[in-house]
């Protein structure tokens, strides 16, 4: 069975699916592009790098993390050993996205199979064909047909794999998918890590280096056509700043549209997303946001378009749009921009833009997200090295880095004692005399006193526990 297989023949199995992917890069970025619409360069980038590098990172560290691990074990069991055993939960249900329907789908899978369990992937039906393709790879690279399998289809299919009882969920979505999938599983009590939407705040400070921060504004919206959980979805620009909401509103002169291999920005993969994304820009007008940009759509390809004049009564500043669409507020003080940020059901990622890298820290610590980033955008998700996952509305539960690794077992304590008296200290029978033990124990061990008021307390203890054996006699009568 897998889960009796070595960490270094899953190892082995990861480190010949990472070279099948990287020979195989132009093939897995053509699909992507086919699949998605993301340009050539983006399904790179955003795709293949970030995957290749959590497999070099489980290869590296399964064994580390999981291996079993001593712990202390208190005086009062002085007998024993402690240590803590992680086992994996059997099989794992994946369910996987379409925004990033490779990276966000094989990273899991390889996560859970280096941990020893078997994996189910149901892909979005608008990625079925990437589905296919990873489980093509897996098979390649080694890993047996019966702990890999694809289940193609829509939600009820999602739903059928749910009431087979899997061992573990892990879902990619958005909020209201997370909340029906938890639904499901608490029906059989199956256990739940969900990594939900955003909607990412971006803090930009007077002292923030400008023209790092125009940039890293306009990436951080419009990368995948703002089809990304940690999307910039907020622009907080601190009211000395003013000019950079001009230069963010050049984005539609500079960004090329389109899927060819110098194109910057691809189409909407999910045609229904259109709707959302105008929804929120008709409703920000129509409460006095202004546009920066020009506003077209060409088919699945929309402009990408930065608003002004924004506020928290707007679908756009409170709601994640999953477009391109980059919302910009001004702000007076550190209070308030971390008041603006935190108010918000989501709770996913963030940045903060600053010189001052003491003021970058302290805003980072306040900000009620799971990840965040000073200077710089996006990049939290790409470091297998840190856990990553949201809170609130965001999810719970934690992927990647030793979080991640440990999140795909159970853990099992274990205590061995080495002992060979007849009986412990605390079997029966019980008597008077184990309580005044027990009471010299807590009074030396636990009580929060000097030593030498110890020592006289003891003192005090025995010399009554001495008249009361004399009082009551041999037998305790």
């Amino acid at each position: 069975m897998w889960a009796q297989t070595t960490f270094k023949e899953r190892a082995d199995c990861l480190g010949r699916l990472r070279n099948l992917i990287i020979e195989e890069m132009d093939a897995i970025a053509g699909g992507l592009t086919s699949v998605t619409g993301k340009t050539p360069v983006e399904a790179v980038m955003t795709e293949i790098i970030p995957t290749v590098e959590n497999l070099r990172y489980l290869e590296k560290n399964a064994a580390k993390f999981l291996s079993p691990e001593k712990r202390p074990t208190p005086f009062s069991y002085r007998h024993s050993s402690s240590h803590v055993e992680r086992h994996p939960w059997g099989w794992v249900l994946i369910l996987s996205p379409w925004n990033f329907p490779f990276q966000l789908s094989l990273v899991p899978m390889a996560t859970a199979l280096a941990a020893g369990n078997a994996v189910v992937l149901k892909p979005s039906e608008l990625s079925t064909e990437v589905g296919k393709m990873i489980v093509s790879l897996f098979y390649r690279a080694g890993f047996p047909k019966e702990v890999v399998a694809l289940a193609p289809g829509d939600g009820l299919v999602g739903q059928r794999l749910i009431d087979a009882k899997p061992d573990l969920i892990f879902l990619t979505g958005g909020t209201e998918t997370g909340k029906k999938v938890m639904a499901a599983a608490a029906a059989h009590l199956i256990p739940v890590i969900l990594e939900l939407g955003g909607k990412d705040p971006m803090i930009v400070f007077d002292d923030a280096p400008f023209d790092r921060a125009v940039e890293a504004a306009v990436y951080g919206a419009f990368a995948n056509a703002g089809q990304v959980c940690v999307s910039v979805e907020r622009l907080y620009v601190q009211e000395g700043l003013r000019r950079l909401r001009g230069r963010a509103g050049g984005a539609d002169q500079r960004l090329r549209v389109g899927q060819s291999m110098d194109d910057d920005m691809g189409p909407l993969t999910n045609p229904r997303q259109a709707d959302i994304v105008n929804r929120h820009i008709d409703d920000a007008l129509s409460k006095g946001a202004r546009l920066a940009t020009a506003r077209w759509s060409k088919g699945p390809l929309l402009s990408p378009v930065v608003m002004t004049q924004t506020n928290h009564a707007m679908a756009v500043m409170t709601e994640e749009t999953f477009g391109p669409v980059l919302p910009v507020m001004s702000f007076r003080t550190e209070e308030e921009a971390v008041a603006l940020a935190n108010d918000s059901r989501f709770g996913l990622n963030a940045s903060v833009w600053t010189r001052d890298l003491d003021r970058g820290r302290r805003v980072a610590a306040r900000l009620a997200v799971g990840n965040c980033a000073v200077n710089d955008v996006l990049k939290n998700i790409g470091n297998p090295h840190l856990p990553f996952g949201g809170i609130k509305h965001s999810g719970f539960g934690r992927s990647h880095g030793p979080e991640g690794l440990r999140a795909f077992t159970y853990e099992k304590s274990v205590m061995v004692n080495q002992g060979t008296a007849r009986r412990e200290l605390n079997w029966f029978p019980y008597s008077r005399a184990v309580y005044e033990n027990l009471r010299v124990y807590l009074h030396m061990s636990f009580l929060k006193k000097p030593l030498l008021a110890k020592l006289k307390g003891l003192w005090g203890f025995m010399r009554a526990f001495r008249q009361s054996q004399k009082k009551e006699g041999p037998h305790g009568h």
